[in-house]
C-alpha cells in the first residue's frame, strides 16, 4: 500500500446483511400472480452474508454511470402525488427522460415502466404495490434486455437492436427521507461474470429473466443514507455495449442498524427506461 492510499480516510459505512442467492445448478423461479404483483413466490436457495456498505455521499462526484454503474444527482420534481399514474406519466416520464439523457448521453430515451414501493404492508395491499427487494439482484439479463425492447416496441425492436442501447433506472423517495430499507448498489468493477446466476421471471402475461447475485467477497457495496425527496439515484441495469462501460449493476434493499426505532415505513418509486444512442435515435 502506498503512503497516499494508506492516509486516506475510510469512508463511513455500516455493516448489513445481504441477501444473495447460492448456486445449486437450478434456475431459480421468481413469480408474481397477482394485479400490482404484491404476491410472489420464489424458488431457489438463498444465504444472508454480512457486508460493508459504504456512504458513498462523499464520493458524489467521482462516481460514473459507465465506469461505477450508478450515480446520485439533485433532481426537483413538479409532481404531487406519486400515486396518481396520469401525473405521472404526464409530468414525471419527461422529467426522467430529460434526466436520463443528461446523465447518458443518449440521442432518445423512452420510459416504459414504473414501480412504486412500500415498507408498510397494509399499504401494499391497499394501493397494490410492492415491497422493497432484499435480495440482491439485476433487472435484466443478457437475454431480457433485448427482449424487453422486442416488447415494448415491436415496430421499431430490430432497427434499434442493430445499435447501441441501455436500459437505466431512477429511484427516489417520494415523501419523506429514506430512514429504513434503503437501497444499496454494487460497484460494477467489483462484480464478476460469474457472480451474476440467471433467474427466470414469471408474471402473469410474460415471462422474462433476472440475474441474482452469487455472494463474492470482493464485492463492493454503496448506499446514499437520508436520500431526499430532491435526490435520485439514476443505475444502469443492462447495456449492450460490451466492451468497456458498466452492463448491470446489482442491487438490493437492506435492513440498516443505523435505522432509529420508531422510522417511517419507505415509499419509493423507480421508473424504467430505455436510452438509445445514436445513430439508433430516430
Amino acid at each position: 500500500m502506498t503512503q497516499t492510499a494508506a492516509n486516506q480516510p475510510e469512508p463511513n459505512f455500516v455493516t448489513a446483511e445481504i441477501g444473495y442467492t447460492i448456486d445449486t445448478g437450478i434456475k431459480p423461479v421468481n413469480e408474481t400472480f397477482e394485479a400490482g404483483q404484491i404476491i410472489r413466490r420464489r424458488t431457489g436457495a438463498t444465504e444472508q452474508r454480512p457486508m460493508r456498505i459504504r456512504d458513498g455521499r462523499p464520493l458524489v462526484g467521482q462516481l460514473s454511470l459507465d465506469q461505477n454503474g450508478f450515480v446520485l444527482v439533485e433532481h426537483r420534481t413538479a409532481v404531487t402525488d406519486f400515486f396518481d399514474t396520469p401525473q405521472l406519466e404526464a409530468l414525471y416520464y419527461p422529467e426522467i427522460q430529460r434526466l436520463v439523457q443528461a446523465v447518458s448521453g443518449a440521442s432518445r430515451v423512452v420510459v416504459f415502466d414504473h414501480t412504486l414501493r412500500t415498507g408498510d404492508l397494509t399499504e401494499q395491499q391497499a394501493r397494490k404495490i410492492r415491497e422493497p427487494v432484499l435480495w440482491a439482484h439485476n433487472d435484466y439479463t443478457e437475454w431480457s434486455g433485448p427482449q424487453r425492447v422486442r416488447e415494448i416496441l415491436p415496430a421499431e425492436a430490430e432497427r434499434l437492436l442493430q445499435h447501441r442501447f441501455a436500459i437505466i433506472q431512477v429511484w427516489r423517495a417520494i415523501d419523506r427521507a429514506i430512514q429504513s430499507n434503503p437501497l444499496a448498489l454494487l460497484d460494477v468493477r467489483s462484480v464478476s461474470s460469474s457472480d451474476l446466476l440467471p433467474a427466470e421471471r414469471r408474471y402473469p402475461h410474460r415471462v422474462g429473466e433476472t440475474y441474482q447475485l452469487r455472494y463474492n467477497p470482493d464485492h463492493r457495496w454503496f448506499y446514499f443514507p437520508q436520500m431526499r425527496r430532491e435526490e435520485a439515484v439514476v443505475f444502469k441495469v443492462y447495456d449492450s455495449q460490451t466492451d468497456g462501460p458498466a452492463r448491470f449493476t446489482p442491487h438490493t434493499s437492506f435492513i440498516d442498524p443505523a435505522t432509529p426505532a420508531h422510522a417511517p415505513p419507505r415509499q419509493s418509486i423507480e421508473v424504467r427506461t430505455f436510452a438509445f444512442f445514436a445513430p439508433a435515435a430516430s
